[in-house]
């Protein structure tokens, strides 16, 4: 088995997913990251069902992902959540740090009113 950093970041992933789990009630801020954009969306892992998502495509972005963007998408993620009738969610960092654009989105989403 290679160990590079995408491999490591799946062992973690792991490790978070078995401790955690989204609900119609409380569903999974599942964040996703790459070289040109992130992601985010809320699942009900009970059902298997997206209740809602947000991306910085949506929002414009080009090129790279800057942490005003990040915080913008949490923003937007929260909007839409709370037109479904969600507040309270679980954070799923997907074995990321929670640092950077991570964290910013985190907050962005938390100042939209969601809690977690």
């Amino acid at each position: 088995m290679a160990f590079n950093k995408n491999s490591r970041r799946l062992r973690i992933k792991q490790g978070i997913r078995k401790k955690i789990s989204g609900t119609d009630s409380r569903p999974r801020l599942s964040v996703f990251k790459s070289n040109t954009g992130i992601y985010a969306q809320l699942v009900d892992d009970l059902k298997g069902h997206t209740l809602a998502s947000a991306s910085s495509k949506e929002l414009g972005a080009k090129k790279n992902v800057n942490v005003e963007l990040s915080k913008e998408v949490g923003k937007k993620l929260a909007e839409r959540a709370t037109a479904n009738g969600v507040e309270v969610v679980v954070f799923d960092r997907n074995g990321y740090l929670y640092h950077g654009n991570v964290k910013a989105l985190a907050e962005g989403a938390r100042e939209g009113g969601l809690k977690f």
